[in-house]
């Protein structure tokens, strides 16, 4: 047993699904030229006064309904001044002191990922996101920085929660999560890679059984689970290597240097009265009637727990195959068997299988990169069901239907797919089969029996994959004498 244990907690920021930023139309669109969504509130230029997106705050009361969080009626705004070439204004307006949410508890065991221990959430607030300095793509990078302010004024949540985590993977299961919860209550597109959803972690160790925090140091701006858990474990080991070694950690921000493995010193730790808070007061304090929470409350869709005790209960699928069933894939077999009844199992298989694999080959998550509707999908799935196509003939025509736009049924129609269930036309190739594999044919009738299996393969390799399986294994045991 080790002598230190390690206490994490972290500060997810969730940026919410809002076309237009928190405090100003502009839009949040990812990828316009640098500088362009941009106006004189977000650069707060004199006499330009914002004004507060409800539709944000939809967003962060939800986030708060699903993680069991008090949402306060009454919270206020305030400038947390400090000095980066990134903040425009030279101030950030978030929450501070009465933040919109605290209280939260997610419990132990309470789904597949959890720990047996509880996480606690101390509080959500609102805030606005900074721009962002370019350190590489110009002729001058090694001498100047460059700063695109798009993203300033980016509605976020910011979610902390209490120094609750013994290990980066727990961290980063939460992480994982959480990044769930939030796209199925439609919050955030979980979207890493453009920074819709980042994390800091702060860490520190302590003597194993001692109850008193030692001093953390917290990593910024990760923005993967992997990442997440590696820059724990080595922080906490470099913490522990510094006490054993007669050192004292001191308070600091770090960054994670994943080529390298290691984190690496940013800068000393700002307290939270380093910032200078102040009321905004520009803006009125944020009020959230009790019926607007409870309206918000009663609204939420299903949250990734219970979806997928209804996919195993209801449908009877493993929940294995409901932990891939999340986010729009979930929404995508939804679709298939509620509107348009297609069997639980074989829809679940399509969307694992053949539509999984064509997001992975896109290297994106988003569902409506997926041009085959799921009503074709549920359409292609009957035409197997009533033996006109088989399984996996139908593999080739859902990647067809991608590529061209075309329905199922034409297809099948243009194509001559229609499988073959004629027995008089299965008994010809069958015997055709036996004849050319006179050795396998032996050694079946000598009581190898996996060889049949083989045969089975040469007559639907003889039928261009559209024989009638079922029928085939039947003609075939009967051609063998079996």
């Amino acid at each position: 047993m080790s002598r230190y244990e390690a206490v994490i907690g972290l500060e997810i920021h969730a940026q919410l699904l809002t076309k237009s930023k928190i405090f100003c139309g502009c839009s949040t669109a990812f990828g316009a030229p640098p500088n362009t969504h941009l106006c004189p509130v977000c650069l707060g230029l004199p006499g330009a006064l914002p004004v507060l997106n409800h539709a944000a705050v939809e967003c962060a009361v939800r986030a708060s309904v699903a993680l069991g969080c008090d949402v306060h009626e009454t919270s206020i705004f305030a400038r947390k001044n400090y000095f980066y070439p990134d903040l425009p204004k030279g101030y950030q307006i978030s929450q501070y002191e009465r933040p919109l949410a605290t209280g939260g508890v997610i419990k132990a065991k309470s789904d597949y990922w959890t720990p047996d221990y509880d996480i606690r959430i101390t509080r959500i607030h609102m805030e606005e996101d900074a721009g962002k300095l370019l350190h590489d793509g110009f002729a001058d990078s090694g001498r100047r920085s460059y700063v695109d302010l798009n993203r300033a004024g980016t509605p976020l949540i910011e979610i902390v929660t209490e120094p609750d985590f013994r290990s980066g993977k727990d961290a980063a299961a939460f992480f994982s999560y959480l990044r769930e919860l939030l796209m199925a209550i439609g919050v955030n597109d979980g979207n890493m890679e453009e920074g819709s959803l980042r994390c800091d972690a702060n860490v520190s160790v302590r003597p194993t059984g001692e109850t008193a925090l030692g001093t953390k140091a917290e990593i910024k701006n990760l923005n993967s689970f992997r990442f997440l858990e590696e820059a724990i474990a080595f922080e906490t080991e470099r913490q522990i290597d510094v006490l054993e070694s007669g050192g004292r950690v001191v308070q600091e921000t770090r960054l994670w240097d994943s080529a390298a493995g290691t984190t690496v010193s940013m800068r000393s730790k700002e307290e939270a009265h380093d910032y200078r808070y102040f009321p905004e007061p520009d803006l009125p304090p944020l009020v959230v009637h009790a019926a607007r929470r409870q309206a918000i409350a009663q609204q939420m869709p299903a949250l990734p727990a219970e979806r997928r005790r209804l996919l195993v209960d209801t449908h009877g699928l493993s929940m294995k195959d409901a932990l891939q069933l999340s986010g729009g894939k979930g929404r995508y077999f939804d679709e298939m068997v509620t509107t348009w009844k297609a069997p639980p199992k074989p829809a679940a298989n399509l969307v694992m299988g053949v539509l999984s694999t064509k997001l992975n080959e896109l290297k994106t998550d988003d569902i409506s990169q997926i041009t085959v509707s799921p009503e074709q999908s549920a359409r292609l799935l009957a035409l197997v069901d009533a033996g006109t196509i088989s399984a996996t003939i139908a593999k080739d025509v859902w990647l067809k239907a991608f590529d061209s736009g075309r329905t199922p049924d034409e297809i099948v129609a243009a194509e001559g797919l229609t499988q073959i269930d004629d027995e008089a036309q299965l008994a010809s190739i069958i015997a055709d089969v036996i004849a050319r594999n006179a050795d396998a044919v032996a050694k079946y009738r000598g009581g190898n029996a996996g060889t049949f299996g083989f045969l089975v393969g040469q007559v639907m390799k003889a039928a261009s994959g559209k024989a009638n399986p079922k029928r085939v294994n039947e003609l075939l045991k009967r051609a063998l004498g079996s």
